[in-house]
């Protein structure tokens, strides 16, 4: 394996899939890329989180006016978690569009060996209602994925 992609979004999560992505992609000597998927703008502006890597407050960090501000907020999240790791061979990519669709073309498109991502383990009605990208990717991957629950023992 030469090329590892993993896809991070804004869940506090994601700096475990950043970081357990990171040490399988060197335990191969392979190239990394982090992705974010930026997605319909309510979506952000309907969130709460409390991520990693320097935002203090997801919804204080993305007051923003459209797209640009989004683009650029997401470069700076994806330069963190690229500092946080501590390897400046990181590439790192921004996407726009349905998430595991766009996830799956850029994997196709950089020809990545492997999809690392995380799955929230959503259950009932919120899975029914968000459905879960992680399924999504799977089911319709030829890629092979490496996918990291991020359930903790509290939740289980």
């Amino acid at each position: 394996m030469k090329k590892v992609l993993i896809a991070l979004d804004y869940n506090p999560s994601a700096q475990k899939i950043a970081e357990i992505g990171h040490q399988f992609a060197k335990s191969m000597n392979a190239k990394v890329t982090l992705m974010h998927v930026i997605s319909d703008y309510t979506y952000y502006s309907s969130l709460n989180y409390s991520p990693i890597m320097g935002f203090d407050s997801f919804s204080n960090a993305i007051e923003t006016e459209g797209s640009g501000e989004l683009k650029r907020v997401a470069h700076n999240y994806l330069e963190r978690a690229k500092e946080h790791l501590k390897d400046e061979t990181i590439q790192t990519t921004i996407r726009s569009g349905v998430f595991a669709k766009t996830i799956l073309d850029t994997a196709k498109e950089l020809e990545a060996d492997i999809i690392v991502m995380g799955t929230h383990s959503r259950r009932g009605l919120e899975k029914i209602l968000l459905g879960s990208v992680a399924e999504q990717v799977l089911h319709s991957s030829v890629i092979p994925l490496f996918i990291i629950p991020t359930r903790t023992i509290e939740e289980k």
